[in-house]
């Protein structure tokens, strides 16, 4: 099986559905593989707020994630999670780098999440994550991720500034229409990987509704033809953040079914024979 962290506390939440999407996700992963999610942070209100205020707010919940995410990786078995925002990763890729500093992290997201403070235009947290695991600023959450090793895949819509940032690092990029299991495994080079993903990256057009969406974007059948493609034994761990759960449970189900979907090539490959 796998172990399954949720995040739960707010976390630069700016919708008031991302934390119910966390939590269906998590749901009907513990329902449909039987496992027993482990549930960090406490539900606050969201909140249209600066990063240097989301930040602190959020520590007690960030600091519950990066704990999970040790105990999780020092087993080296698969570990996923759910998430309301891309903001809890601050807290968990550090982690990863430092048990696995030759992983790969597939960052599959409509934007680049590579601003700092010093970039930012919406001085959002969520657009800072990526950079701040890289070491670009300090989150206060650890960081140890080479940039190097980080991967863009679908990624669509980068500041200028941010480009430049991401350009000089050296962190590679996969545009949604490239974004096919082939590619990435060429990427990857035959070292083991941590998918991240924001459901922004999905086109509009997906049965995800996520915040921040962004036309011309990846569809379903890429990112499970991505789990197909990834061998299980190089496949460290998931993080699936920022389902914005609609208000009908018609469209919540259909959401999270399709998201298991995608995902569940990598899941199947954990349950025992």
């Amino acid at each position: 099986m796998f172990d399954l962290i949720v995040s739960r506390g707010r976390v630069a939440d700016r919708e008031a559905r991302m934390l119910e999407g966390a939590t269906r996700t998590a749901r009907e992963l513990e329902s449909r593989y039987g496992v027993r999610a482990e549930y960090v942070g406490t539900p606050a209100p969201p909140a249209d707020d600066d990063w240097s205020v989301s930040l602190p707010q959020a520590k007690d919940t960030l600091d519950g994630l990066r704990k999970a995410m040790a105990d999780s990786v020092r087993n080296d078995g698969l570990t996923v999670m759910t998430s309301n925002t891309c903001s809890a990763s601050l807290a968990t890729l550090p982690v990863v780098a430092r048990q696995y500093p030759d992983a790969v992290v597939l960052y599959v997201d409509a934007h680049g999440d590579f601003n700092t403070p010093e970039t930012t235009d919406t001085g959002y947290l969520g657009g800072m994550v990526l950079a701040g695991a890289c070491g670009l600023w300090d989150s206060g959450h650890g960081a140890g991720l080479r940039p190097e090793q980080a991967v863009l895949v679908g990624t669509r819509d980068i500041d200028e500034k941010e480009r430049e940032l991401v350009d000089s690092a050296g962190v590679r990029v996969i545009p949604p229409e490239e974004a096919n299991g082939k590619n990435v495994l060429d990427a990857v080079d035959g070292a083991r990987v941590w998918v991240h993903i924001d459901w922004d990256v999905l086109d509009p057009n997906a049965p995800v509704p996520a915040d921040y969406k962004v036309p011309g974007g990846m569809m379903p059948e890429q990112i499970r033809d991505i789990f197909e493609s990834v061998p299980p034994e190089q496949l460290l761990g998931i993080e699936l953040a920022e389902f914005n759960a609609p208000t009908d449970e018609e469209s919540t189900e259909k959401a999270v079914s399709v998201i298991i979907d995608m995902v569940s090539p990598a899941l199947e490959a954990t349950r025992p024979s």
